[in-house]
């Protein structure tokens, strides 16, 4: 185990005092009480779940201190201070450690220096340091990730804190919002707010259910910020009716073109809008409560620190108006009016029919987006339109530009185990109106036209960016973003692949703004509850920041860039910036002796086959399989399909950051044709798995009698693997210049590649390889074409350039 702790704060003593004594951790009087019982009182607080003395004596009995003492028998001698090695014993189990498990030699000053838990140096602790040491615990991490004062949290320490004569108010330790707010008791209800859209085309405009989660002190004027997650699964997904394209062609020859960039930029046209519906009162109550629980955990966490949650699916979404338009510009409008009516910029109703307003008089008007893949998409989208009210985004896992998901330099390129799906496909998934009979045959004909017109924009035959991709393109307007952002992406994701992330970090580097960039090793996941890193305790520095105005520091207190390393198990590197342009770069020539630093003289033209469809389609069609099948150094029946080029061995450890470029020299012996290329680690390793495992289910407890969430880790693989896939990219021969237009390729003829692989943070180990693969279909991304055809490489004039951190 270690635990890497970037989101606490180290405040002077007289902070720690005050802020002990806000949470009544700290007697008042604590300086003029005699040091024992200073020590008995501040232990005894470690056990708020019971209420008599002998009950807590009870619980100090359970915890050793040493070999031969438990905690109540050293109290009971009356001490006038303890020993550093004592507290931190107790300290441990107190944080859940079990003696037996965890460190049974009782050495827990050795035990916190190797999972990296902080301690105070003073020995023994008395008075001043005694404090310290108490305010330092409450601060750290526990076994189940939470830090103590969570723990306390959950097992009561926060229930009837208010006296009756106070009004509710949020309470901070360390930075950070504490559960003090009653979850038994939150406020659950439903409003419609009115955009100005009119998708659905019936001349009214689209209502757009919204599920809101807040605070009851709220009722006692408490006003409060919101977490917000536009999420179009939220109401629903029509799983059963999804039908993918058939991927199983042959690629498509293009129509030469000189089409420039100005020819298809997306230009918006506003439409014209309907008028408002009409009013007919105003009042503070709702009349409907949710149907839906809340989706996300973090969101969970806040909700009981204060922070109301509100939940919109969208237009096309059951209980709201509109129709799904994958990533359109109606849907980032439809995802920015409920910001603009939490910021008491427009109006919503108590239902569908009655005409009743209701403002979000409970709120103060801040509010932060949060959400993973399509409802972090929708962040970056309300992000890009510099709308009033919202004031930071966590986005994780999320499109950036949606050619870059569905779409790669001019071929048709899938998420990982979605081969098939477009973005009509993704629309009527998400169409959730389709469940309420009536309603969807009312707009049935505006329907099947948008279906329509999403199949023509997509353009599956030649996958070029156009202007349907333009308008989906959020990049372009990353310069109207001027609230802090913070992302959060997979190494491993196939999904939304890695480049969504860092386009959006390079647009985002030279912004006026603080930005912050967690990339894990994992695959298309949320990273709030792993071990090894206080991802929720930062979040709640900078939401505490951003929205509450607490003079915390979080922007600088927090790493501009955290990695996690794919070959140290619960390791977590930080770092100022993230693939910097100028990061030093090695050159690579292939060769037919591998990849060299030194320059080609005279090196062969080598060839390989396409001709693993009929192979693929034969077996198990498992794309992973398959895969795993090809970068293999083992003879497969796919060896034939591709060229493998590897480096000599690493004499020491190197850290690739940021984006491997390949150039490649290459024919076909057909009129159209697709490279694939793959970055490989290479070495007999146990290496971390791309799914973390669940250590303790229901381990995190959200707040007192709230809800829960699992301990998840990521672990290294029980046995050691061959290689690793670091990276791979895609090019149609036909779009050597640009995604947008096409160039004439004659069989036979050599044409230049330049292009990226999708960008990473890798820590090859000394005694690895890096290998380069070319080979053209990939299985699980591209097109399968049934027809044979022959790739030639000239070596002569084929390079990688890799970039490797100093």
């Amino acid at each position: 185990m270690k635990f890497n702790q970037f989101g606490r704060l180290d405040p002077d003593f007289a902070t720690q005092v005050a802020e002990l004594k806000q949470i009544h951790f700290l007697p008042g009087d604590w300086e003029n009480t005699p040091p024992a019982d200073l020590l008995s009182i501040l232990f005894a607080r470690c056990f708020p779940e019971v209420a008599t003395a002998s009950e807590i004596t009870d619980r100090e009995e359970r915890i050793l201190v040493n070999q031969d003492t438990s905690l109540a028998q050293l109290l009971a001698k009356k001490p006038d201070s303890i020993t550093r090695a004592e507290f931190y014993t107790a300290a441990l189990q107190l944080l859940d450690f079990i003696v037996a498990d965890d460190f049974p030699d009782l050495d827990a000053l050795q035990a916190m220096a190797r999972w990296q838990l902080p301690t105070v140096t003073a020995d023994p602790l008395q008075g001043q340091d005694l404090v310290a040491a108490f305010y330092l615990l409450l601060a750290t991490r526990g076994k189940n990730g939470q830090n103590f004062l969570d723990l306390l949290t959950s097992r009561g320490y926060f229930n009837g804190f208010f006296t009756a004569s106070e009004q509710p108010h949020f309470v901070f330790f360390n930075g950070k919002s504490q559960a003090v707010f009653d979850t038994t008791k939150i406020i659950r209800e439903v409003v419609y707010v009115e955009s100005d859209l009119d998708t659905d085309q019936d001349g009214q405009r689209d209502l757009l259910q919204t599920t809101i989660f807040r605070p009851a002190e709220t009722d006692q004027g408490l006003a409060v910020p919101v977490l917000y997650t536009a999420n179009p699964y939220f109401r629903g997904t029509n799983d059963m009716a999804p039908v993918s394209y058939d991927v199983n062609k042959d690629l498509t020859p293009k129509v030469p073109n000189e089409t420039q960039y100005g020819d298809i930029a997306y230009h918006h046209a506003q439409p014209l809008i309907p008028d408002g519906h009409t009013v007919t009162g105003e009042t503070k109550s709702t009349t409907e409560k949710p149907v839906d629980p809340g989706i996300y955990s973090l969101n969970d966490y806040f909700l009981a620190r204060g922070f109301a949650t509100v939940y919109a699916g969208g237009i096309g979404t059951r209980g709201s108006d509109g129709i799904r338009t994958t990533g359109g510009p109606e849907e980032t409008e439809s995802t920015i009016a409920i910001i603009q009516w939490l910021h008491g910029d427009r109006i919503a109703f108590t239902n569908r029919t009655d005409g009743v307003t209701i403002k979000a008089w409970w709120c103060t008007g801040n509010v932060a987006m949060t959400g993973k893949s399509y409802l972090g998409t929708l962040a970056v989208a309300a992000a890009t339109t510099g709308v009033a009210g919202l004031k930071t985004v966590v986005s994780e896992a999320a499109i950036s530009s949606w050619y870059d998901y569905y779409r790669e330099n001019g071929l048709v390129i899938a998420p990982v185990d979605c081969q098939g799906e477009d973005t009509d496909v993704l629309a009527l998934d998400t169409f959730s109106r389709r469940k309420d009979a009536a309603d969807f045959q009312r707009i049935k004909p505006v329907y099947d036209k948008m279906m329509a017109d999403l199949k023509a924009g997509q353009d599956r035959e030649t996958g070029n960016y156009n202007t349907f991709w333009d308008a989906r393109n959020y990049r372009k307007h990353a310069d109207q973003i001027k609230i802090d952002f913070v992302s959060v992406h997979g190494l491993n994701d196939w999904n939304v692949k890695p480049r969504n992330v860092e386009q959006l970090w390079n647009k985002l580097r030279d912004l006026p703004i603080n930005k912050k960039i967690f990339l894990h090793q994992g695959k298309h996941i949320y990273m709030n509850n792993i071990q090894s890193i206080d991802f929720t305790d930062m979040m709640n520095l900078w939401f505490c920041y951003e929205l509450l105005d607490v003079a915390n520091d979080a922007p600088a207190v927090l790493p501009n860039v955290t990695v996690q390393d794919n070959a140290v198990p619960e390791t977590w590197h930080h770092y100022t910036d993230w693939s910097e342009p100028t990061t030093p770069r090695t050159q690579y020539f292939m060769s037919s002796d591998g990849l060299q630093e030194q320059p080609p003289k005279n090196e062969e033209i080598v060839s390989f086959q396409d001709d693993g469809t009929p192979l693929f389609l034969a077996s198990d069609q498992n794309a992973h399989h398959w895969e795993s099948l090809l970068m293999s150094r083992q003879t497969s029946v796919y060896e034939h399909t591709r060229k493998l080029f590897l480096t000599p061995e690493f004499t020491k450890d190197a850290y690739i950051d940021g984006t491997i470029t390949v150039t490649l020299q290459v024919a076909v012996n057909q009129a159209a044709g697709q490279i694939s290329c793959m970055a490989i680690d290479y070495g007999q390793e146990k290496r971390l798995k791309a799914d973390p495992s669940v250590l303790q289910a229901k381990g995190q407890q959200l707040g007192y009698g709230w809800a829960v969430d699992d301990v998840k880790e990521f672990q290294l693989e029980k046995t050691p693997s061959e290689f690793h896939q670091i990276a791979k990219g895609h090019m149609n021969l036909q779009n050597r210049h640009t995604p947008w237009q096409n160039d004439a390729l004659t069989p036979g003829q050599f044409v230049t590649l330049h292009f990226a692989l999708q960008p990473t943070e890798h820590h090859i180990l000394a005694g690895h390889q890096l290998g380069i693969m070319v080979y053209a279909t990939d299985m699980g991304m591209t097109v399968r074409p049934s027809t044979a055809a022959t790739y030639e490489l000239d070596l002569n004039a084929s390079r990688v350039e890799v970039p490797y951190r100093r």
